[in-house]
């Protein structure tokens, strides 16, 4: 990916859009990610970053009659009310919310594509069967059998433990490999269990990717490693901490979130979902117990996060001479949520069979429970205006202006989902199970958290680098004045941490689009997340450029038709590692 000099809010984005695990132990650095609700760092200026255009007047922006700011607004004020309590996954709030999606795509006269009845008629809803996992008062942790003693660590203190999708009463005990980073794939020319021996055994990893390494690359592989420890016989993964990923999120922040239920999605087979099921335990430790499992090893913690920090640095795995011990017990209920999902056929007899999908999440973060000593009044609702109530009220407005005129060559599904906040759920779900044969997908653009505080003169497509639909997508708003911009945050690696990652990890090209940090928009960017992002204050409260989602709409209803009428689908780079990775037998576009 393109870099740019500015980077926004180091540190902060880690949690913004991967909230809790992926699903299901899919990757032990899932423990490092969290979606409490609690007060993000103060934005910092972007040292270095390109000096700003002139800004460009409302005025100078014309809108197209087709959206409407006041009927953006009647959709957000709707789905982030009170009244919805947050929307938060298997809700009340969240059941009210998707019916209200529902009607307003049965209105415009779409096809839904939902789940069949006795009958086989299809409804609105794609009806999931969710797990939530809980802690149990039971004591958990880690007990590490070294040469001289055994120690016992508590989870929530020096040690977290996953709590198992499928196992209520979790102990599995084995002896310990060191691996590096963790890390088996041949297309980066990596393979740090070479030489080593780990069936049956717990790797012990370190946290993230080699300093250097294509961020976007990098957090793929982070996110896979337990299956990469699966497929060498692994059935247990500890994570250290490295020096870089230590600055990032602090021993003292992971512990917070140690007691959070974890989601899954529950597959026909009863089971909930683990990408994984193989690597039993999941883990990850502090300082002191990084040194315990490292007792009597060639290297030291030291020594080792000192290779780490270079660049290209790869510390090198070994047997350790220590053992481990990990257990956890864990309470499971089942409740379901639904993705809501309507059909705009295509009407171009040869492309009808194409599917564009435009998806946004419809769920948020529910309610919070009482803080000690705040006052019986306080807002304890996370009403999610702008995350995402703002997505959604985009696709509609997308949807009712594709609905009113002659139908795209290719179909079109609005997507519209659930879970996304406790792991993107529901569109992992929906990409496992679609309504349409699945080559039949070409191309996936979602809409997540824009933030429409000002009058937007750019577009960040992430992921836009790695195929065609980089191109579709600047020439769709360019007749509008919108620049299309570099990931302004390289870093952060926003590519794999929103719905569209698991459309790109089923070989589709996808991006997701955001408003850009120019005209005033890296400013108000960072006032949001700093002061609003996952707080009560994200509500109809903000100060709310409601033109500026009007605009948003049109862009994506530009887009959408662009990807619907394009005499070509959407078609990864020839060599891009995702494409490669996830589409091998898929036809290549050369790179520009």
């Amino acid at each position: 990916m393109r870099p740019l000099a500015a980077r926004l809010l180091p540190g902060l984005i880690p949690a913004l859009l991967l909230a809790a695990p992926l699903h299901a132990i899919e990757t032990i650095e899932a423990l490092d990610h969290d979606h409490e609700a609690e007060g993000a760092p103060a934005a910092q200026s972007a040292a270095g970053a390109v000096a700003p255009a002139p800004a460009r007047a409302e005025a100078d922006m014309p809108l197209d009659p087709r959206f409407s700011p006041d009927r953006f607004k009647a959709d957000v004020a709707f789905l982030a009310d009170d009244l919805l309590e947050g929307r938060d996954i298997g809700s009340r709030g969240h059941e009210i919310a998707a019916r209200f999606v529902a009607q307003r795509f049965a209105a415009l006269g779409l096809q839904p594509m939902g789940d069949a009845g006795p009958d086989g008629t299809r409804g609105w809803l794609q009806r999931i069967t969710f797990q939530k996992t809980s802690y149990t008062k039971d004591p958990a942790g880690l007990e590490i059998i070294g040469a001289k003693a055994k120690l016992a660590f508590e989870h929530g203190k020096q040690v977290l433990v996953s709590a198992s999708a499928n196992d209520r009463a979790l102990d599995v005990s084995a002896p310990l490999v060191f691996v590096g980073y963790g890390i088996d794939d041949a297309r980066v020319g990596i393979n740090d269990y070479a030489k080593l021996d780990v069936k049956d055994k717990i790797v012990v990893v370190l946290s993230g990717f080699p300093v250097g390494m294509p961020s976007e690359v990098g957090a793929n592989l982070s996110a896979t490693k337990a299956q990469m420890a699966e497929r060498h016989g692994a059935i247990g993964v500890i994570t250290l901490g490295t020096n870089a990923s230590l600055k990032v999120r602090p021993w003292e922040r992971s512990i917070r979130t140690a007691l959070t239920p974890r989601y899954a999605w529950v597959g026909a087979d009863g089971r909930a979902n683990e990408a994984a099921p193989g690597v039993r335990l999941a883990a990850a430790v502090n300082d002191e117990v990084a040194a315990a499992l490292l007792e009597g090893a060639p290297r030291t913690l030291a020594q080792i996060r000192a290779e780490a920090d270079k660049p290209g640095g790869r510390p090198k795995g070994f047997p350790l001479k220590t053992s481990v011990r990990g257990f956890v017990s864990s309470t499971a209920e089942r409740i379901t949520s639904p993705n809501v999902v309507a059909l705009l056929p295509g009407a171009d007899a040869a492309l009808k069979s194409e599917y564009v999908v435009l998806s946004a999440h419809l769920d948020h973060l529910g309610t919070g429970a009482p803080k000690p000593g705040e006052a019986a009044t306080a807002d304890r609702i996370f009403n999610g205006a702008m995350d995402n109530a703002a997505g959604v009220a985009t696709t509609l407005a997308v949807a009712r202006a594709m609905a009113n005129e002659p139908a795209p060559r290719r179909s079109v599904l609005f997507v519209v989902t659930t879970g996304e906040e406790r792991g993107l759920l529901g569109a992992d779900y929906f990409a496992n199970h679609p309504p349409v044969p699945a080559a039949g997908i070409v191309g996936n653009v979602d809409l997540d958290m824009p933030v429409l505080l000002y009058p937007f003169t750019d577009l960040v497509a992430f992921g836009a680098d790695h195929s065609t639909l980089g191109p579709i997508v600047a020439a769709a708003v360019k007749p509008m004045q919108v620049g299309l911009s570099p990931d302004p945050m390289p870093a952060e690696t926003l590519f794999v941490r929103s719905d569209h990652y698991r459309f790109v990890r089923k070989g589709v090209p996808a991006v997701f689009l955001a408003t850009g940090f120019a005209n005033g928009g890296e400013q108000a960017f960072g006032t949001f997340l700093a002061k609003d992002y996952h707080q009560p204050t994200d509500d109809l409260n903000l100060a709310w450029n409601w033109r500026a989602g009007a605009r948003f709409a049109e862009a994506n209803y530009r887009i959408t038709v662009g990807l619907a009428n394009g005499d070509k689908a959407p078609q990864w780079y020839a060599g891009d590692y995702f494409g490669e990775t996830f589409a091998p037998q898929a036809t290549k576009a050369p790179r520009p």
